[in-house]
């Protein structure tokens, strides 16, 4: 079909209530339901480490996704790939946490687990997101591959450490720790994009929080949700109604989607 649209969404906060586990409102499901039967491509586009969302993916109905902040790809259930992030940077990183006596964490593989030389790094993250695997000789050089990386540390202190201002961070919520991770979703949708004969004015994205302001480019459609942070509201072309509120379903109407 020659007016094939290329459909991104968020999770939490977009596609379900925030803290909504895999439930997607009924005229949601009902609105994507209608969007696939009218031809158009869908996919999710999520942060989370592959591992984490693979499961997520098929209990919210679709069948690819950008993942890990943009840096990997699943199409029609396939991986088609991770790319790390900079492993020096993160070797520096651990260093500089080393000497200021913050603990740290880090995943090597697309694994729901995460490596720690620390008792500590265990006790302060609570294994909230992964269990940490204690490793009491884990050594950075000698790991090929850095997926990501998380710094148990109060808020405020991210400046003790210098390698972060080379690095993509980000806090979530209260955690008591910051995830060192991809924040280029633009990256995996092109990766999509790739693999299809799509042109940017083909594609569609749906986001509400600051990480998701990485794929609202201006040469795609940006859809912010009506609970969106002011500042993905300002980047966006069109602001929907909030996702517990026929958001997803109102902004597809409204374009004439389905």
């Amino acid at each position: 079909m020659n007016d094939r649209k290329y459909f991104f969404f968020d999770i939490d906060g977009t596609l379900v209530p925030e803290d909504g586990g895999t439930y997607i409102p009924e005229n949601t499901r009902q609105a994507l339901k209608e969007l696939r039967a009218k031809g158009h491509f869908t996919a999710l586009a999520t942060g989370r480490a592959q591992c984490m969302a693979v499961g997520r993916m098929k209990d919210l109905g679709f069948d690819s996704m950008v993942s890990d902040g943009g840096y990997g790809v699943t199409l029609h259930g396939k991986l088609l790939g991770i790319e790390p992030i900079d492993r020096e940077l993160c070797i520096q990183l651990a260093k500089e946490c080393d000497e200021a006596g913050f603990a740290w964490g880090c995943s090597t593989k697309n694994e729901p687990q995460r490596l720690t030389r620390s008792r500590r790094f265990c006790d302060e993250t609570n294994d909230s997101y992964q269990k940490a695997k204690l490793v009491p000789d884990l050594d950075l050089n000698k790991e090929p591959v850095i997926l990501k990386m998380f710094v148990s540390l109060p808020p405020g202190s991210e400046k003790l450490l210098p390698a972060l201002s080379k690095l993509p961070w980000m806090r979530y919520g209260k955690m008591p720790y910051i995830f060192v991770e991809p924040q280029d979703k633009a990256k995996g949708i092109r990766r999509i994009m790739s693999e299809f004969d799509c042109k940017d004015s083909d594609i569609v994205v749906f986001g509400d929080e600051l990480n998701d302001l990485s794929m609202f480019l201006p040469e795609w459609t940006c859809i912010a949700m009506g609970n969106a942070r002011e500042e993905v509201k300002a980047r966006a072309d069109f602001v929907t109604k909030a996702c517990d509120d026929d958001g997803i379903g109102y902004a597809l109407r409204h374009f004439g989607w389905i």
